[in-house]
């Protein structure tokens, strides 16, 4: 009678000591995902071309937004993951300027997309570790800041090609291996030639 209850009582002490190390496991993980976290730095678009895309209000809110982001807990980056996956989704679907409606541009908006679908469907799994919810934090920065990256790139392309006075008409130009800024480049600066030449004769 007595080994039964040992073996009762060892079973209870077992069941006891399982159920505290569960609760002090949850206690700890809390106040992790309590503590702000400094992510990686959000580069930004250059302020020589600022004014070129000052009028695209839905990258501008995301920027405001994003940057939030930077210095954040893990609960904070949870609690704000579907507002960010609902403006970015806002931004895929915005009028892109010109200049930037090329497919690796494109493709860049729809890698930040999909970051911001994975950290908003983090807020779905209870047990989610503030170290997988800070990983995931730093994904959807990382890819916005790619985007501006391409921001950057795209109108310094644009600005080095209007500084070049070339007649393109008297040199070898494949342009099936132009992309597609230089095209539109070239094509502006046809058409400017043409109506400051047809001013021109008017004039005279």
């Amino acid at each position: 009678m007595k080994q039964i209850l040992y073996l009762f009582l060892s079973l209870f002490l077992f069941s006891c000591g399982n159920n505290k190390k569960e609760t002090i496991k949850k206690k700890q993980e809390k106040p992790k995902r309590s503590v702000v976290s400094k992510h990686i730095g959000l580069k930004n678009v250059s302020p020589e071309f600022k004014n070129e895309i000052e009028n695209w209000q839905d990258l501008q809110t995301v920027t405001l937004f994003i940057e939030k982001f930077e210095n954040v807990s893990p609960n904070e980056a949870l609690i704000n993951a579907l507002e960010l996956r609902d403006l970015v989704a806002s931004l895929k679907d915005s009028e892109i300027p010109k200049f930037c409606d090329i497919p690796s541009f494109h493709a860049r908006i729809n890698v930040l997309y999909n970051e911001t679908l994975r950290l908003a469907d983090l807020t779905l799994i209870p047990a989610i570790s503030s170290q997988e919810v800070n990983l995931q934090v730093n994904k959807t920065i990382a890819a916005f800041s790619s985007l501006n990256s391409k921001i950057n790139t795209i109108y310094s392309k644009k600005r080095f090609e209007d500084a070049i006075d070339i007649k393109i008409d008297y040199i070898g130009i494949d342009s099936t291996l132009m992309d597609t800024v230089s095209k539109e480049s070239i094509k502006f600066k046809k058409r400017k030639k043409f109506i400051d030449t047809k001013n021109y004769i008017k004039k005279k």
